[in-house]
């Protein structure tokens, strides 16, 4: 059995496929090219002045102040259960800070990393509304900052690892940084495959369903990580102040002009979206996978 070593973390090969190529390198291999087909043709993108890739700030403000004022789900749980005894927590892909607010009152110390400054603006603003610890903030992308985040109790990641091509260094390096639990969650699919009948309805453009959730246990367990997981629903929440911004947002997704704003907003209630209660269509439905492992933080 061969070993890879990511710095000070050493994690093991499991097994091999079909093709006598190492299990993991053929699952990194699925993962990074099932990310890559991700990319919008560019005579699409430029067509519009807009990045369909910014979701506005307001909606991750509002996330965070709705599960700071109400914690709950599995995520929530298994951070605070290695949290029984209060501790240093570590947030990577932090945004306004919905996965680490909720933890303030069990939380000793905490450092919060995203690749946005002005969202670590809101995560600081909000921190000390709710009179916990100051937050140590660190921009910049992981884990090219990981050294200068060092190590924590407990290591949160929310919604971050469907945009890391390069996942095991990422992954390796959540796990070096944590001394008792990892933590992350995400969509059981792809959180853009909800889009999927729009951009062929706008575009006659058909995009991927891949990877999943699935996939990152996958990768998860060839690294050797005995990583559990929990599969669960997402209550209905109200993202979007309104239906209007909420058809606003998913037009700049789909790089169509402003002046398309109306027949954006008919798709979204053609696909049954409720105007009273706009949810993110955005984030592939309610379905989540929380999965959580022991960290190896050495120091």
């Amino acid at each position: 059995m061969r070993r890879i070593t990511w710095k000070r973390l050493t994690l093991p090969f499991v097994t091999e496929d079909g093709n006598g190529r190492p299990r993991l390198t053929a699952l990194l291999d699925h993962w990074r090219s099932e990310l890559a087909a991700w990319a919008i043709p560019e005579h699409i993108t430029a067509a519009v002045n807009e990045s369909p890739w910014v979701l506005p700030r307001q909606v991750f403000a509002r996330r965070a102040d709705r599960l700071a004022a109400a914690p709950s789900g599995p995520s929530f749980r298994r951070a605070s259960d290695s949290l029984q005894v209060p501790g240093s927590v570590l947030d990577v892909g932090a945004g306004a800070g919905a996965a680490c607010l909720p933890l303030l009152p069990r939380c000793t110390a905490l450092t919060a990393v995203d690749a946005r400054p002005d969202m670590l603006g809101l995560l600081a603003r909000r921190a000390a509304d709710r009179g916990g610890p100051p937050p140590r903030l660190v921009a910049g992308p992981w884990p090219d900052v990981a050294a200068e985040a060092g190590q924590a109790d407990v290591v949160t990641c929310h919604h971050v690892v469907y945009n890391v091509p390069d996942v095991e260094p990422f992954l390796a390096a959540l796990t070096a940084a944590a001394r008792r639990t990892v933590v992350v969650e995400l969509t059981a699919s792809h959180p853009l495959v909800s889009l999927n009948p729009l951009w062929l309805r706008f575009h006659g453009l058909r995009r991927p369903d891949a990877p999943t959730a699935d996939d990152l246990l996958a990768i998860l367990g060839a690294m050797g990580l005995r990583a559990d997981h929990e599969r669960w629903q997402r209550p209905a929440a109200h993202d979007y102040e309104s239906f209007a911004e909420l058809a606003d947002v998913t037009r700049r997704r789909l790089c169509l002009p402003p002046e398309r704003a109306a027949e954006v907003a008919q798709a979204l209630a053609e696909l049954g979206i409720d105007p009273q209660r706009p949810m993110d269509l955005g984030s592939s439905g309610r379905e989540l996978v929380t999965v959580w492992w022991e960290g190896r933080a050495l120091g």
